[in-house]
């Protein structure tokens, strides 16, 4: 695994993997390591909730869709799930905020000295922002594991799950880009270990 880096501040970990691969959990082991993480969606779901930021531009864009409690997830997902155009309308009005915050949380790290910071991104790749990574670690599993954790989750159904998969990265192209491959279906254990020896070679090129 190289690294080449090309900026100052903390090392900058990008997190990814495609729907139900395990990078949740991965991203727990990083905190549990002390990395602070940036969890995008986490983000975009506050910026979307009671007096977020993004209300009022979704209000206007979806009219119905945000109330009190702030926008509708349950009613937004069935609404990009299909209209595309709303999708990309979604992202273009939660997308910026999330960027802004994104740049916050990076600047809090660099003036608290930290060595490695992660960036849990769900669509990584397929946002084409891998040039702000350092370094960009993708969690895998097993296809029938993968659809066996995402049919068990609320709402999903196998219908909407080829969606999901229809708008990400195959798995395979993923790991071929990726610096560090993560397994998330061999065990906890081996996922752990795989996680602390990344940090160990991110730690090692913030001293370069």
């Amino acid at each position: 695994m190289k690294m080449g880096r090309t900026r100052s501040g903390p090392v900058a970990l990008g997190l990814t993997g495609s729907i139900a691969m395990g990078k949740s959990t991965a991203a727990r082991f990083l905190r549990d390591l002390g990395v602070p993480v940036f969890d995008a969606d986490a983000v975009a779901r506050a910026v979307a909730g009671p007096r977020g930021a993004a209300l009022p531009a979704l209000a206007a864009r979806f009219p119905g869709l945000v109330g009190p409690a702030g926008l509708d997830r349950k009613k937004m997902s069935a609404v990009a799930f299909a209209d595309r155009t709303a999708l990309t309308d979604l992202e273009h009005i939660i997308h910026p905020l999330v960027h802004d915050a994104r740049a916050r949380f990076l600047r809090a790290a660099a003036l608290r000295r930290d060595a490695v910071v992660a960036f849990d991104v769900p669509l990584l790749f397929e946002g084409k922002s891998r040039a702000v990574y350092d370094l960009v670690a993708v969690v895998t599993a097993p296809a029938f594991l993968q659809r066996q954790r995402a049919l068990r989750r609320a709402g999903m159904s196998a219908e909407k799950l080829k969606s999901v998969l229809a708008r990400q990265m195959a798995d395979h192209h993923k790991r071929r880009l990726a610096d560090a491959v993560i397994p998330s279906g061999l065990g906890k254990r081996e996922t752990l270990r795989r996680l602390k020896r990344l940090l160990k070679v991110a730690r090692k090129s913030k001293d370069v």
